[in-house]
């Protein structure tokens, strides 16, 4: 018969037994859960970078000073809108103005010179035409008396011939014979001389129009010349109407003032280069990130999802910004790589985004298990080179 001594041991071992079992039962379920969280659970890994901003996707458009000069108007007003074409700067043209005018005052003296000459030139072209005309008449009158010269000595010929004959035979007196004889030498002088005169018309025509070509080529030496000034003066007049032009600084694009020189006053100088302002294009806004290469290359790639936290903006309050990745840069500049996230068109969020808004970005590169980010981590420590040092 049990004593109530024994009775008690055994009630204690009976409770003691379940106890254990249920710790081990316990036990046994959480490193079931833990395995399996350990092997099947996916967790999200992230490659961050705290340099990013806000963009818009058309190229900001710097506007500098393409000459020094000083300024005479200003129409810079930092956010104004403003279209390509419009004056935004314009600098002090009076010298190059003045210039112009006295380029134009020598042009229109030089095309007056020039047609004075070419009224020359046609003149004398004119009377080269008038004396050859002239000279051909001149030449057919000569030809005309010279037959009829000829005529009257060949008359005059006959006539003494025929006296001479008659003389011999003393049918006339000898003085007639001479006095007809005499009359035929003259005539016949005369016929000569005539025969001459369209050769020295030739001649004389020849002589004048050698001088007249001379003067014809001078004056188109000096034609020439001063069409070679006026082209010059010309070409100048189109360089300082350019020194003009650029001294008024157009905006290249439509778009919207975001920066603008502070001291870009009436009176102030600007020199050449000098940064006057910066014209923002209207466009999508996108997120431009920097990445280390080794968390760039190989991990990033486009079409992964993204958030964009903006800075001065915490997240617990403001939320944060879906993106997609849409480029990432195949080379590495000043040590980091460019990544470039498009957003949603009408992201949710509580401030109004704007170009150049500073944030980090989020890239999620890959989902893996614990266990595979457990093996990962020992192997890389595995694999790390170490450095060996010999002991003696």
């Amino acid at each position: 018969m049990a004593t109530p001594f024994s009775r008690t041991l055994r009630a204690l071992e009976s409770d003691s037994f379940r106890g254990s079992l249920l710790a081990l039962v316990c036990v046994i379920a959480l490193l079931g859960g833990w395995l399996a969280w350990f092997f099947l659970a996916r967790v999200v890994r992230y490659e961050v970078t705290d340099t990013a901003r806000l963009e818009v996707d058309q190229e900001t458009h710097p506007v500098q000073s393409p000459v020094l000069g000083r300024v005479v108007t200003s129409n810079l007003v930092l956010g104004k809108e403003v279209q390509a074409g419009d004056a935004l700067v314009e600098l002090d043209t009076n010298a190059e103005r003045l210039q112009v005018a006295e380029e134009r005052t020598q042009l229109t003296a030089l095309a007056s010179e020039i047609e004075s000459l070419k009224a020359q030139v046609a003149q004398l072209e004119q009377a080269r035409t008038r004396e050859q005309q002239t000279a051909r008449v001149a030449i057919e009158q000569a030809g005309s008396k010279f037959r009829e010269a000829d005529a009257l000595a060949r008359s005059a010929d006959h006539e003494a011939h025929r006296l001479e004959k008659l003389a011999a035979e003393g049918l006339v007196p000898r003085r007639d014979y001479d006095i007809g004889k005499m009359e035929a030498e003259r005539l016949r002088h005369a016929a000569d001389s005539l025969q001459l005169e369209p050769d020295r018309i030739q001649r004389d025509l020849r002589t004048r129009e050698s001088d007249r070509r001379a003067q014809l080529e001078n004056l188109q030496s000096q034609i020439r010349k001063l069409e070679g000034d006026r082209a010059t003066v010309s070409a100048s007049i189109e360089r300082l109407s350019y020194e003009v032009e650029r001294r008024v600084i157009r905006a290249p694009v439509s778009g919207r003032l975001g920066e603008v020189a502070a001291t870009l006053r009436p009176g102030a100088v600007v020199n050449e280069g000098d940064r006057l302002c910066a014209i923002l294009p209207p466009g999508r806004l996108r997120a431009i990130a920097e990445f280390a290469p080794p968390a760039a290359f190989g991990r990033i790639r486009p079409g992964q999802p993204a958030r964009l936290r903006l800075e001065g903006f915490p997240w617990a309050e403001y939320g944060s910004i879906a993106a997609t990745v849409s480029t990432v840069a195949s080379e590495i500049r000043d040590g980091r790589v460019r990544v470039e996230l498009s957003i949603a068109r009408r992201p949710a969020f509580a401030v109004p985004l704007q170009h150049g808004l500073p944030g980090a970005v989020e890239v999620e590169v890959e989902r893996v298990s614990p266990a595979e980010l457990t093996l990962r981590t020992a192997g890389q420590l595995i694999t790390r080179p170490r450095s060996v040092f010999a002991t003696p």
